[in-house]
């Protein structure tokens, strides 16, 4: 990244500001903003998130916000109600009061005599969700907004629930929050009361996974603040971005689609990431583009930035699988519209372990990605893995071994996340695949699966992956997709449990993705009944089969060439201003470590996520963050799963040494989910608070 310092406006900062809700609480604010804009009012900018401001986000905070004040924007970072050095307790994620909060901020924000009146909102994943979320209430003052990595989906397209199976995401981000939501303010802004604030977090606190396994189904509480309810609701535009090696590659197709309001969607390769900071590469200069945007629609500036293509997205070249990549080759294409006529659905009929592409398919050009265009495929009879053939079709039991490879539903490219080899993940899978393709294929948008399926037991699930198969036999998973059986048909608010031996016909929808199949590849389907650790397994065991002649892939096929291609790159390099000084104390550690034992069959997935300790130089602050995961089963006992979080999180300064430390494991048997928990707080190396939860959630077809 190229740091900038000659910047149009000269900026001064203000570190803490506090705000006041509507019901008196407290909200900690940080300013950049030009020096001009005491005399010349410029509008705001909101950032609003609880990952506290003054030390863990600083240095990604230092990198955009005075950039886009230097370019004449007031940008504010807000700590969420109950973060940072906010007042109050963060008691879950999107609640009415959060909504409530942020229209405070922006009310308060637009009453500033250094603000014209009209204020935007940004950010990535919570910030993301808290812009798009309050679009929807649509306040007076909000412009426009910028978005990276969200949903507009709270159910079926975040790390809770995908397809109605439980992902193990839902138990990661909770232990996230955990920790993130029970750290006390910095003395140093709030002062004395500090240990009071902090003690009402501890008090206020409970483990949000209890809460979010209350909710196995589509209900009012995922429907509220899911835009997907009403789309009409947006009334702003919208720059929305995600990457493909992201669990949030979904939404930015389905708003380009959707709404009704000036948008414009990016994808690229990345994680969960900012564009100008994306990993997987390459980053771009999404700043540079952020800018043009506020400029048009917060400024009035006749700067074009609604021309050119809805879309641009990478289209990623074929790789060798890895867990991590640090660029990922391919190209930049357009869509000047969405839906794309241009991208066309091609069948590949399911036959005795072969995908066979068959006439240009009719779809209708869903917003996910079909079109009418005819595209380029080719395929035949190729060889399938798995269980051997059943009555009428083919038939497998996935060991739950099967997902062991399968990466993070969300990849932060550290720990190495992503998901390696399929191989082995295909021998307990049933597989299907094409002959060598004769001519390279292209897709862009989000496969589907229509499947004519029967099943040994009342509740199954279905995990369908799509890989690159290189000539010497190598998989790359480019993408997958899950169905809890008991959610089929759009049943996720009304589940159903399923009549062992009776067929059902299901479709499994894939998430979004931009990939090429070079000539001489295969494409390969591979279908499996569980998928773990990456999503809880059902209650038993499942005995699927696939009557594989009736069963049908759906590829968005896209031209290989066209004139869409950019003769240049589309965006410039990217860029941002300096972050603060820091210095790295002690040694971070990443592991991914995954084991089997084959004396008692146990096997065990590690994930260790320590940053180490950091010294933030300018506020001579020493922070800590520690994050574990581990995800065990034994031998194919599907009730023997169990999902461990804990984290330590620490403070210090000279007169100032504070430690919280989480940990929640969530076991189960066939009929329940169990949760035992921990928080414990410490000052000066005394525990000073302790809680423990232990409590039972009924398994609801799960």
């Amino acid at each position: 990244m190229r740091h900038v310092s000659n910047l149009p406006y000269d900026i001064k900062t203000e570190d803490h500001v506090t705000i006041h809700a509507s019901d008196g609480t407290l909200l900690s604010a940080r300013i950049w903003r030009p020096t001009s804009s005491d005399s010349d009012p410029v509008p705001a900018i909101l950032e609003y998130i609880p990952y506290r401001k003054r030390d863990l986000t600083a240095e990604r905070d230092a990198i955009h916000h005075p950039y886009m004040a230097g370019h004449g924007y007031a940008c504010v970072r807000v700590d969420v109600r109950g973060t940072g050095d906010s007042g109050g307790v963060l008691r879950d994620e999107y609640l009415e009061q959060e909504q409530t909060d942020a229209e405070d901020v922006l009310a308060w924000l637009a009453a500033q005599p250094w603000c014209d009146g009209t204020t935007g909102m940004m950010g990535l994943s919570w910030g993301a969700f808290a812009a798009l979320q309050v679009s929807a209430r649509r306040p007076p003052s909000l412009g426009a907004i910028v978005i990276s990595s969200f949903t507009d989906d709270r159910y079926a397209d975040d790390m809770h629930y995908m397809g109605g199976a439980l992902l193990s995401d839902n138990l990661g981000e909770a232990g996230t929050m955990f920790a993130y939501g029970t750290c006390p303010p910095d003395p140093a802004v709030v002062g004395p009361q500090w240990r009071e604030m902090w003690h009402e977090r501890l008090e206020g606190t409970r483990p949000w996974v209890l809460e979010w396994l209350r909710h196995q189904r589509r209900d009012d509480y995922w429907r509220h603040a899911s835009v997907c309810e009403d789309y009409r609701a947006v009334g702003c535009p919208v720059l929305a971005s995600s990457g493909w090696a992201d669990g949030y590659s979904n939404a930015v197709t389905r708003l380009l689609g959707r709404l009704d309001v000036p948008r414009k969607g990016l994808i690229g390769p990345w994680s969960h990431k900012f564009p100008h900071l994306g990993e997987p590469g390459p980053a771009i200069g999404y700043l540079q583009e952020v800018v043009r945007w506020w400029d048009h629609w917060l400024k009035g500036v006749d700067n074009g930035v609604m021309d050119g293509p809805m879309l641009w997205a990478w289209m990623q070249d074929s790789v060798p699988p890895s867990t991590s990549y640090e660029e990922r080759p391919g190209r930049w294409v357009a869509e000047p519209d969405w839906p794309s006529s241009r991208i066309t659905p091609v069948d590949y009929r399911m036959s005795g372990g072969g995908l066979k592409a068959e006439a240009t398919g009719s779809g209708t050009g869903s917003d996910e990605g079909a079109g009418s265009d005819e595209g380029a495929g080719s395929g035949g009879n190729g060889k399938g893995a798995g269980d051997g053939r059943g009555d009428g079709g083919m038939a497998v039991q996935s060991p739950l071994s099967v997902g062991q490879f399968a990466g993070k539903w969300a990849s932060y490219n550290a720990p190495p996340d992503l998901p390696y080899d399929q191989r082995e993940e295909d021998g307990g899978s049933l597989v299907f695949e094409t002959e060598p393709l004769t001519e390279r294929v292209e897709i862009l948008g989000s496969p589907t699966v229509e499947l004519d399926v029967s099943v040994s037991e009342p509740v199954a699930m279905v995990a369908a992956r799509l890989s690159d198969v290189a000539p010497r036999g190598s998989a790359t998973r480019v993408t997958y997709g899950l169905l809890n059986l008991t959610r089929r048909d759009g049943g996720e608010d009304a589940p159903e449990p399923l009549e062992p031996g009776r067929r059902y016909r299901v479709t499994v929808r894939l998430n979004g993705v931009a990939q090429s199949f070079p000539a001489g590849h295969r494409i390969r389907l591979s279908l499996s009944t569980s998928y773990w650790p990456l999503a809880w397994p059902p209650p038993e065991p499942v005995l699927l089969t696939v009557h594989d002649t009736s069963s049908v892939l759906t590829l968005p096929v896209r031209p290989t060439a066209g004139d869409d291609e950019s003769p240049q790159e589309p965006f410039g390099d990217p860029e941002g201003t300096e972050p603060p000084p820091s210095t790295q104390v002690t040694v971070p550690e990443q592991r991914w470590r995954v084991t089997r034992d084959l004396v008692d069959y146990a096997a065990e997935l590690e994930i260790v996520k320590d940053r180490g300790v950091v010294r933030i130089d300018d506020i001579d602050l020493d922070v800590g963050r520690r994050a574990y995961e581990r995800y065990t089963s034994v031998a194919d006992d599907f009730t023997s799963a169990s999902g461990e979080s804990a984290w330590t999180m620490s403070f210090h300064r000279d007169d100032w040494d504070v430690r919280v430390e989480t940990r929640t494991v969530l076991t189960c048997d066939r009929t329940d989910f169990r949760v035992d928990a921990t928080l414990d707080g410490y000052e000066d190396g005394k525990r000073v608070f302790s809680r423990t939860w232990n409590e039972t959630v009924p398994r609801d077809l799960l």
